[in-house]
């Protein structure tokens, strides 16, 4: 019998940049996108910028939003 109980030595690694990847192609093609929140309200826009922490959502005809990331339950893209 293993000491590891089985499990094998290697981790998942800490960070695989797909979200960074995702989020500058949302933005390079300016891609309309859906914010489902933590409280189940429903932002649309194009996000304009991103970080560590927070995206930038600029809309149509409503103010710009600064969103924290640990506020948002998923991103999608907008279908209209």
């Amino acid at each position: 019998m293993s000491s590891k109980s089985g499990k094998s030595g290697t981790r998942a690694p800490e960070q695989t940049f797909e979200e960074i990847k995702y989020l500058k192609r949302l933005i390079e093609n300016e891609t309309p996108v859906l914010v489902k929140l933590s409280n189940d309200e429903e932002v649309r826009g194009v996000i304009e910028y991103y970080d560590a922490s927070f995206i930038r959502i600029t809309r149509t005809g409503e103010p710009n939003l600064f969103i924290f990331k640990h506020d948002i339950k998923y991103v999608m893209e907008d279908a209209g």
